[in-house]
């Protein structure tokens, strides 16, 4: 029993003077990098592009823009609307002036004469081309919107770069002077 308390001690003993002769080792103190710099991929304008060629919508939600999408379906989702309005009119009236040339007389557009069947099959042509337009008008700005936001996304917009209005006094005569300031901080 002896035997075992006396190494007990030597252990305790033991570890109390190992543990005095520990240093502590100093903090060393790391400045980190303020600055945070962005990857910037060059290719993500003509990807973001090529997506809303594919499927319009597609490059908006490539880009994170999540609600130029209701606004592109529905412009592009208007244009085949009257498209397919105009149309259906315009083949209506091309079908009543095919049939009067023919001979008969039993269509709907009974009450209008020749020249009022061409001119409402001119209007309607002209509204359905014009529907056209605004289809691939709206496509066309789909492809050119998601390439120029992927552009920007890659802008420097923090705070080291600022362009404002300065307003300060002229020491001379007191007045109230306006300027630009350039400032770049570093």
């Amino acid at each position: 029993m002896q035997k075992i308390l006396s190494i007990s001690i030597f252990v305790i003993l033991l570890g109390t003077f190992s543990s005095f002769g520990q240093e502590k080792k100093p903090v060393l103190l790391t400045a980190k990098d303020t600055i945070k710099r962005d990857i910037i991929n060059p290719l993500a304008p003509a990807k973001a592009a090529f997506f809303s060629a594919i499927l319009p919508g597609l490059g908006q939600a490539y880009n994170k823009k999540y609600w130029k999408i209701p606004l592109v379906y529905g412009g592009i989702g208007a244009g085949v609307y009257y498209f397919s309005l105009n149309n259906t009119k315009y083949q209506k009236y091309r079908d009543a002036y095919k049939r009067r040339l023919a001979g008969y007389n039993d269509d709907e557009f009974q009450y209008l004469d020749n020249s009022r069947l061409v001119t409402g099959q001119r209007f309607y042509q002209r509204n359905r081309d014009l529907s056209m337009m605004v289809i691939i008008g709206f496509y066309v700005l789909n492809i050119i919107d998601a390439n120029i936001d992927a552009h920007l996304m890659q802008f420097n917009v923090n705070d080291n770069l600022t362009f404002r209005p300065d307003v300060f006094q002229n020491e001379i005569d007191n007045k109230h002077n306006l300027g630009l300031t350039l400032n770049y901080q570093f």
